[in-house]
C-alpha cells in the first residue's frame, strides 16, 4: 500500500530537517567528544602520579576534570625552561647517551624524537606545496605534496632524468601513511591550493574541495562578491 502524497512529503521534510540539523550539531558534538576524551586521557596519566592528598576530590570534594592537563602544561613549561640552561642540556644529553646504549629502546626513542622534532620544531622542514602526479599509472592522477628538490646520492643517480623533486603521496583517509616518490619536475602539476586545503581533500576522500573561485580571487587580491553563492 502506497503512502498518501502528503504523508510522503511530510516524511521527506522531516528527514531533510533531521539531516540539516545533524550537519549543524555533529561537528560540535564530535569536537566536544574528542576534547573530553583527550582531557580524561591526560588526567588518567597524570593524576596517579600526584599524591592523593592533592587530588581535587580530596581538596574541594569534587572530581574536577582537566587538573591533570593543567599539571601537564605547567610541567612541560618548567621542563622547557630548564632544558634551555646548561645543566638541563647536560642532563638531557646524559639521558640520551644512556638510551643509545639500549638497542630496542634506542630505535623507538629515536623514531619518536624525530617525529616530535618534525612536528613541533619551528625550524622543521615542511611541505612546499600540493601537487598532482600520475600514480599508479599514466592517466590516473593522485594528490601529493612536494617536500624538496631531490638531492644527495639519489639526486646524483637520477640526474639523467632532469630536475627531480621528492614528493609524499598520502593514502586516504589516513594521510599519515603513504609513499615517498622521486619524480621529474616536468611530470608534476603544482597546485594553487594551500597544504591545509589539500590535506582536507585527502582526508575527506574527495568530498571537501577548496573553492577554485576563491583561489582566483585570493591570487588577484580581490574578494568574492557578497551575494556570490560560492563565497
Amino acid at each position: 500500500m502506497s503512502l498518501d502524497p502528503s504523508k510522503r512529503g511530510l516524511i521527506a521534510s522531516l528527514r531533510g530537517n533531521f539531516i540539516a540539523g545533524l550537519a549543524v550539531i555533529a561537528p560540535g558534538i564530535l569536537t566536544i567528544w574528542l576534547v573530553w576524551n583527550v582531557v580524561t586521557w591526560i588526567d588518567g596519566l597524570v593524576l596517579p602520579l600526584i599524591p592523593r592528598g592533592f587530588h581535587p576530590q580530596a581538596v574541594v570534594g569534587l572530581d574536577v576534570p582537566g587538573v591533570g592537563v593543567i599539571v601537564f602544561v605547567i610541567f612541560t613549561l618548567v621542563m622547557g625552561y630548564f632544558t634551555k640552561g646548561l645543566i638541563g642540556r647536560t642532563l638531557v644529553n646524559w639521558g640520551e647517551r644512556i638510551v643509545e646504549a639500549m638497542p630496542i629502546i634506542r630505535s623507538i626513542y629515536n623514531a619518536v624524537k624525530q617525529i616530535a622534532d618534525t612536528i613541533l620544531a619551528r625550524t622543521a622542514p615542511t611541505f612546499d606545496r600540493a601537487c598532482l602526479v600520475q600514480y599508479p599509472r599514466p592517466g590516473i592522477w593522485a594528490m601529493a605534496f612536494i617536500s624538496t628538490t631531490t638531492r644527495g646520492e639519489i639526486g646524483d643517480r637520477l640526474s639523467s632524468e632532469g630536475d627531480m623533486v621528492s614528493i609524499f603521496l598520502p593514502t586516504t583517509p589516513n594521510p599519515t601513511s603513504g609513499f615517498l616518490l622521486f619524480v621529474p619536475r616536468h611530470d608534476v602539476i603544482e597546485l594553487d591550493m594551500t597544504i591545509e586545503d589539500a590535506a582536507k581533500l585527502v582526508i575527506s576522500a574527495g568530498l571537501v574541495y577548496p573553492d577554485s573561485r576563491k583561489l582566483r580571487a585570493r591570487d588577484d587580491g580581490d574578494t568574492p562578491p557578497l551575494n556570490d553563492p560560492l563565497a
